[in-house]
């Protein structure tokens, strides 16, 4: 698997990650490249909802787009 981030709309982003779906593992890693992709730290990059689910809904403090 290729990990990798895309930017699909102003507030959308197509995010693939090697980590399997358990134990919190892939929300992680989806954390961890958002914050490397928006230059914030990692404890900026929250999931709000959508924990279990392939679609997210993920605030990122002091990211202005």
């Amino acid at each position: 698997r290729v990990e990798s981030v895309e930017r699909v709309s102003d507030d959308q982003f197509r995010i693939a990650v090697k980590e399997r779906a358990e134990r919190g593992r892939a929300n992680e890693r989806v954390r961890e490249l958002l914050a490397v992709y928006c230059k914030v730290p990692i404890q900026a990059v929250r999931i709000v909802r959508g924990h279990r689910a392939p679609n997210k809904y993920i605030a990122i403090k002091g990211h202005a787009g």
